[in-house]
């Protein structure tokens, strides 16, 4: 082994796309000397191969505590769910798209050899992502904590009833409105949820808190960016449906009429594991294809 390093692999073994990347990656890692672990039996599965090549580790028991890197082949999703592993651990995840957009991820998948070689090569640099935590009490018991690296999502259970919410920012109150739900984003969830529900894309190194109501019958329901210090609560109506809190579509809880979330900046970051040396609105042009074109004529040279 290359100085004892391990990286936790990470991906959906039920593409074939996915199943492929992974064997490559397997073969790469193994020749360079580095060990590769996974968290699922059937990625073991699909590597095959030698079991000393890929170790198989307890998938409820920190998989990556140890790793110096965890690689994800596959979507943002997928890289959430890896995110999850990754985070308490202080792990840095970096993600190779075989989806489609693939904000979060690094590299495309015509660049699977070169990332595989730049992670032997340690050449990678790795940002601190900010979070937030959540926190849902009912009739002031708390009944759930949880946490987000893109979006806390309070939303309507029923798709024929309105989801009554207030907003409030610093204990004071901001507005009420009749709504789909609204949505309380960090910078990297910017570009996600919050960017399909009509929010600003904030640039990643501003750290601050982002509210978004999402189809609110109201004159004042803008999206408001507030100090990453600010507390943000959405209260239910008391007398109004159920909702359902959904941090980054993995982890659900069912909110009764009543129930009041509460939004702040996490303690612990996600660290993310990057290749891109160019700024940020390089990466924003190049992810959504961005019309430059004339601009970067009339700069060229």
């Amino acid at each position: 082994m290359n100085e004892n390093r391990e990286v936790l692999l990470v991906l959906h073994p039920d593409r074939e796309t996915s199943r492929e990347a992974a064997q490559k990656v397997a073969g790469k890692f193994a020749a360079a000397g580095i060990g590769l672990r996974v968290a699922d039996p059937d990625v073991r599965d699909v590597i095959g191969g030698d079991a000393n090549a890929c170790r198989l580790v307890d998938s409820g028991a920190h998989p990556a505590d140890g790793a110096e890197l965890v690689l994800v082949l596959g979507g943002d999703g997928t890289l959430l769910r890896a995110a999850e592993i990754a985070r308490p651990a202080s792990v840095p995840v970096l993600g190779v798209n075989l989806g489609r957009v693939g904000f979060l991820t690094e590299a495309d998948s015509d660049a699977l050899e070169d990332t595989v070689h730049r992670v032997v090569e340690r050449d990678y640099t790795v940002e601190k992502r900010m979070t937030v935590d959540v926190t849902v009490t009912v009739d002031g018991e708390r009944v759930a904590e949880t946490w987000a690296l893109n979006e806390a999502s309070v939303e309507k259970e029923s798709r024929e009833r309105v989801l009554d919410a207030l907003i409030e920012v610093d204990s004071r109150p901001v507005s009420a409105f009749g709504c789909d739900g609204v949505l309380c984003a960090t910078p990297t969830g910017s570009t996600a949820y919050a960017f399909s529900a009509g929010g600003p894309i904030i640039w990643p190194d501003v750290e601050a808190l982002l509210v978004v109501p999402s189809n609110a019958h109201a004159m004042f329901s803008r999206p408001l960016v507030v100090s990453r210090n600010s507390v943000i609560t959405v209260d239910i109506a008391p007398d109004g449906a159920p909702a359902v809190l959904t941090c980054d579509g993995l982890r659900h809880v069912p909110l009764p009429p009543g129930a009041r979330v509460k939004v702040v900046a996490g303690r612990v970051p996600v660290r993310l594991a990057r290749l891109w040396r160019g700024p940020f609105t390089d990466r924003l042009v190049h992810k959504f294809a961005l019309p430059v074109k004339g601009w970067r004529e009339r700069h060229s040279g």
